[in-house]
């Protein structure tokens, strides 16, 4: 099984590819990454010096250095120290076959064509062997990634920066409310309406419970403020579900993990069943966030 699927020498400047490698398999998962991989190329400044994209079997990985970004979309089975380690290859290599000058001129694509046979013999290599044949250099790729770490960029982050690159997304103040999401489904709206049932549930208790906390010298008022707590994670599930917003899975997460502490703080007032149908609904709707992506424009176009 191939290890290193793909590989990519691009200008950081605007994108332009200089060399890459050849073609032979063609999954779609193959296929999305490259799609996401040349996305990141037309909009490097937009990421840091060295990053990595995770995906469900196979990962991006990419070094910019000196004008040049070296890409390549590996197996999720590969160590990420001998995917950079590739990639710091790859760099030498093409460093040491062309010069600044005639990388800044190219003024049309894969100008640096026979590069694509040192691409090829690298990825065989790595293939064949697993990794780098030097392991001083394997070790040195090692220390330098836990001093230097690559960024970990969000699959939403890419999908964010195709549309902007494409036109679809305004740029200006506000921008965030244009962006379009996949339809509603019918497992969205299930949540949607349970989520309001838990509000609602969250809000009535709440309110009854006021007048017997200020009864009693604000004994118990901190299971209010789990109550209300609660009932604002619910209103801010819902909102996340239905409108797009940086940082989603992590905002996601967060109201996800909110709702449980409130009601493990609340278990002294709810029963077991009430307390899980209250986290299940929660667990639903973070789900549902997780896994509903921008809405795929090539539909609009008009063509």
């Amino acid at each position: 099984m191939s290890l290193i699927l793909f590989a990519f020498v691009v200008r950081v400047r605007d994108g332009l590819p200089l060399s890459a490698s050849t073609d032979f398999e063609h999954s779609k998962e193959l296929q999305e990454r490259k799609h996401q991989l040349r996305t990141i190329s037309k909009t490097l400044a937009r990421f840091p010096d060295k990053g990595t994209v995770k995906g469900q079997q196979l990962n991006i990985h990419f070094v910019s250095s000196e004008g040049v970004s070296y890409m390549t979309v590996c197996h999720c089975s590969l160590p990420i120290a001998k995917a950079f380690c590739f990639l710091e290859d790859l760099r030498w290599e093409f460093t040491a076959c062309s010069n600044s000058a005639a990388i800044a001129l190219a003024d049309r694509p894969y100008l640096f064509l026979e590069f694509d046979g040192t691409i090829q013999k690298l990825k065989q290599q790595y293939n064949k062997s697993g990794g780098p044949a030097l392991e001083v250099t394997l070790i040195e790729v090692q220390n330098e990634l836990l001093i230097h770490p690559p960024q970990v960029i969000q699959l939403e982050e890419v999908e964010l920066a195709n549309g902007i690159e494409n036109g679809h997304v305004d740029q200006s103040s506000g921008s965030v409310q244009n962006i379009r999401l996949e339809p509603v489904t019918a497992a969205g709206i299930l949540s949607l309406v349970l989520n309001i049932m838990c509000a609602s549930l969250n809000i009535i208790r709440g309110v009854h419970l006021i007048e017997y906390s200020f009864q009693d010298d604000y004994e118990g008022i901190w299971n209010v403020v789990a109550f209300f707590g609660a009932f604002v994670c619910c209103v801010c599930q819902c909102h996340l579900y239905l409108f797009h917003s940086a940082l989603k899975k992590h905002k996601a997460s967060a109201l996800w993990t909110a709702v449980v502490l409130c009601n493990l703080y609340l278990v002294g007032l709810r029963n077991p069943l009430q307390l899980m149908f209250h986290v299940s609904v929660a667990s639903l709707s973070a789900f549902l966030t997780f896994t509903r992506k921008l809405q795929d424009r090539s539909s609009d176009c008009g063509v």
